[in-house]
């Protein structure tokens, strides 16, 4: 590895633990198509920092051979990549049509207004981001939201919203 990379690696806070499952994952592709990796790569550091930095987009796209500008692309392009640091708890409310025709819009207004924040923010606690999302596939079961990109919600009257959001509070000790 060279040393821009490790300056940057050092920047970002990717570690030499983090390079190596970086390498785990390049050996899944033929040497020509390394750049396949890059989602598992931005996924790892999320996964270790909660978030994708532009350093660590660089020491990626150095990584893997490709320019910087096609990293940030694949990470602008999926929202399952933060670009900015979030609450502990990501919270994702489907605001597609069918999501907003089963009052999708009052799950986003009354969240809003139980968190004190509005689309977009992360609680002052750091506890909880409220984030916008498309479509998750579940339109039968609108309005839909999605918590830490890994549990789907259902049904989400304010009822069950209260009961997350307590709930969540609750097993951080903050109820």
């Amino acid at each position: 590895m060279s040393t821009e990379t490790k300056q940057a690696a050092g920047a970002s806070l990717v570690t030499e633990a983090t390079l190596a499952r970086f390498a785990r994952e390049v050996a899944k592709y033929p040497p020509e198509q390394k750049q396949s990796a890059v989602m598992a790569c931005l996924s790892i550091v999320q996964q270790e920092q909660g978030w994708v930095s532009t350093e660590s987009e660089a020491v990626i796209a150095s990584y893997l051979g490709m320019p910087e500008i096609a990293v940030h692309e694949v990470t602008t392009f999926y929202n399952m990549y933060n670009q900015q640091p979030l609450g502990k708890y990501k919270l994702n409310v489907c605001t597609n049509l069918p999501c907003q025709l089963r009052d999708g819009q009052k799950a986003l207004h009354h969240l809003e207004k139980k968190l004190g924040i509005t689309m977009g923010e992360t609680t002052p606690d750091g506890l909880f981001t409220l984030q916008q999302c498309e479509c998750l596939g579940a339109c039968a079961d609108a309005p839909v939201m999605l918590v830490n990109d890994r549990t789907m919600c259902s049904f989400m009257d304010n009822e069950k919203l209260d009961q997350l959001v307590d709930g969540l509070r609750q097993a951080e000790g903050q109820a």
